[in-house]
């Protein structure tokens, strides 16, 4: 197929490496001291490394390439890890990808105690409905629950571990800030990915419906706005999950503009 890809000019080339580290896919690398485009379909042609270039030895043609397949470059960026892992003891904990790779991207997983070291316990989503006393004011065990990174439904790799056996909960970009507890009433337990369709221009529920396909997920929770735009959301979860062809509990959490729990 004919499509736009990077192309770089050896003899401009310094050998500096800038170019390499930009490179979120890890498409390009230093070889006998020039950079190199590794393959084409581990390129999509964004041009990140562009700006990065001192030389100017790099630049977007349109030419006859292989498809960006963003699958295998997750694969191999995984495959990686995995041996940096075996090979230096290394946990994907507080860890970074091998150079090449986007930091904003890059793997982690956080364990989450309490203050005092016990393991925290999942709290209701409804608060109210449920009895529970609202929190009081300087709550010592406020802290993030934020399990893992990243956290963004078109940046999170499908095949990431942190999946495996997870309960998933998929929000809308606004839910956060618009309920206050949202931390410790939602988040805690559980893997959160992220997104807002009217802000990014895909459709997540190809994305959506690959995690829950590869990955031993135990629930799915979809919190979302009364706004209408993020019923977009709703149903690109809703769409995964028939698509999975798989049977998980599942629930829809709707946060007003005000930030109450309106419908769950």
């Amino acid at each position: 197929m004919k499509r736009k890809i990077v192309e770089i000019d050896e003899t401009k080339c310094n050998g500096c490496g800038l170019c390499a580290s930009a490179c979120h896919e890890g498409a390009i690398a230093i070889v006998d001291g020039k950079a190199r485009l590794v393959k084409d379909d581990y390129c999509d042609g964004m041009g990140d490394c562009l700006p990065e270039c001192p030389t100017g030895a790099i630049k977007i043609v349109e030419r006859d390439a292989a498809a960006y397949d963003e699958k295998v470059v997750q694969e191999r960026k995984m495959a990686k890890m995995q041996e940096q892992m075996k090979a230096g003891g290394m946990s994907l904990a507080g860890k970074t990808p091998p150079p090449g790779g986007c930091p904003g991207k890059a793997m982690r997983q956080f364990n989450r105690t309490a203050p005092d070291g016990r393991a925290v316990a999942p709290r209701p989503p409804n608060r109210r409905a449920e009895g529970c006393p609202p929190y009081p004011d300087g709550d010592t065990n406020a802290q993030s629950e934020l399990a893992q990174w990243p956290c963004q439904i078109r940046l999170v790799p499908a095949t990431a571990p942190f999946f495996k056996g997870a309960k998933l909960l998929i929000a809308a970009d606004c839910t956060a800030y618009a309920y206050a507890a949202f931390h410790r009433d939602f988040m805690r337990g559980k893997v959160t990915i992220v997104g807002c369709p009217k802000l990014d221009p895909v459709d997540y529920s190809e994305k959506l419906t690959e995690i829950i396909r590869e990955n031993d997920i135990k629930s799915v929770t979809i919190v979302r706005m009364e706004v209408p735009c993020c019923g977009g959301l709703e149903q690109a979860a809703k769409k995964a999950l028939q698509a999975s062809g798989k049977f998980i509990p599942w629930q829809v959490v709707t946060i007003s503009l005000d930030g109450r729990i309106i419908d769950s």
